[in-house]
C-alpha cells in the first residue's frame, strides 16, 4: 500500500489505545508502520525494482527494524530532556513498551503490502519469491475514509473530554479488518470463477490468472490470464451477481523474438523481469537494429509508460 494507508493504520492503532502505553507511543506506531519503506534509498541508484519490497520487508528486517526504531525513540526523548525541550505533558517513555509498539507498527507494513497486486518478497533474503494478495488496490480511498474518520472522531472526543474516545478508532479498525477479509475472500472466489469462464469459452489453457483489484470500485476485478504465448483480459463484476466479461483480443508476449533474447542480457531488462508478473515485449525494427520495449500487463498494454523499460539492440557489423 502507499504510505498514507500505512500512516493511518499506525495512527488508528494509537488512537485505539496503544499510544497510552508509553510516551512517544503514537510517533512510534506511525513511524514503524512506514519504516520498511526505508528501501526508497535505492531509487537514486537505479535499483528500485530489485531492492524495493525485499530485504527491508523480510523476516530479518522485521526483527531488526523495531529494535533500531526503539533505540532512536528513546534517544530522542533523552536528547530533548537534556536540552530542556521535552514536552511537559509527555508521559514517561518506557523502552519495553516502545519496543512492543515498534513491532506492532512494523509488522502491519508487510501485511498491507501483501494485500495488493504489486507484490512483496516476504521471505527475503531466504527466498526471492514474490507474494501477491490481489485483495486491495494499492491506494484504497475506502480505507482512507474509514480510518481517517475513526481517527478524527476519536481525537475530537478526547479534546472535548467526551466519553469513550477510543471507541471510534476501534470501530474503524474493526470495520477495515472485515473489509479486508471480504476482499481477500473475494479475490480467491473471483479467481476461480474467472478461470472457469476462460476455460468454458475455450480461451485457455490457463497457466496463471490474476483477478486483481481496481481503483475505487471494490465490486469489480481486473482479470489477466496467461495462455503461454499471450495474455487475455477481462473484468469480473459482483453486482448484481458474479459476471465475467472477457475481451476478444489477446496481447502476445513476443518473448521468443531473437532481439528479446539479446535484450534480456541487459541489466535494466533483467531487473524488470525479476520484478514483473505479466511481462510482454514490443519490438521496433529500424535500419540499425531493434528497440525492445518491455512492460507489465498489470499496469499497461502499451510499449511505453511509467513502468516500461527499453533497450537498443544493434545489428552485427
Amino acid at each position: 500500500m502507499e504510505n498514507l494507508s500505512h500512516t493511518l493504520v499506525g495512527a488508528a492503532l494509537g488512537e485505539a489505545g496503544l499510544k497510552a502505553r508509553t510516551g512517544l507511543g503514537m510517533a512510534t506506531l506511525m513511524i514503524g508502520a512506514n519504516l520498511p519503506d526505508i528501501d526508497v534509498i535505492a531509487i537514486p541508484f537505479g535499483e528500485n525494482l530489485t531492492f524495493r519490497r525485499g530485504w527491508t520487508h523480510g523476516p530479518l528486517a522485521l526483527v531488526v527494524l523495531p529494535i533500531l526504531l526503539t533505540l532512536g525513540m528513546v534517544a530522542w526523548d533523552r536528547l530533548q530532556a537534556r536540552r530542556g525541550i521535552r514536552p511537559a505533558d509527555r508521559i514517561p517513555v518506557r523502552p519495553w513498551q516502545v519496543l512492543l509498539l515498534a513491532y506492532v507498527g512494523v509488522l502491519t507494513h508487510p501485511f498491507l503490502d501483501w494485500l495488493n497486486s504489486y507484490g512483496i518478497r516476504l521471505l527475503m533474503p531466504f527466498s526471492q519469491e514474490w507474494f501477491y494478495g490481489d485483495a486491495l488496490f494499492i491506494a484504497d480511498p475506502w480505507l482512507w475514509l474509514v480510518l481517517g474518520s475513526g481517527i478524527f472522531i476519536s481525537r475530537r472526543r478526547r479534546r472535548r473530554g467526551s466519553g469513550l474516545p477510543r471507541r471510534p478508532a476501534r470501530v474503524a479498525l474493526g470495520t477495515v479488518a472485515v473489509y479486508i477479509a471480504l476482499m481477500i475472500a473475494g479475490s480467491q472466489v473471483a479467481s476461480r470463477i474467472a478461470t472457469r469462464e476462460v476455460l468454458a469459452q475455450g480461451r485457455g489453457p490457463v497457466q496463471r490468472l490474476m483477478a486483481g483489484p481496481v481503483p475505487v470500485n471494490p465490486l469489480r476485478r481486473q482479470v489477466i490470464y496467461d495462455t503461454g504465448d499471450a495474455y487475455g483480459f477481462g473484468t469480473l463484476t459482483w453486482s448484481p451477481g458474479p459476471e465475467v466479461a472477457l475481451e476478444p483480443n489477446k496481447l502476445r508476449k513476443q518473448a521468443d523474438h531473437p532481439a528479446v533474447q539479446q535484450a534480456i542480457q541487459q541489466k535494466s531488462i533483467r531487473d524488470f523481469l525479476y520484478w514483473s508478473r505479466f511481462p510482454f515485449f514490443h519490438i521496433e525494427e529500424n535500419p540499425e537494429g531493434f528497440r525492445v520495449h518491455v512492460n507489465d500487463a498489470r499496469f499497461s498494454r502499451d510499449a511505453g509508460g511509467r513502468w516500461a523499460r527499453s533497450v537498443v539492440i544493434r545489428r552485427p557489423g
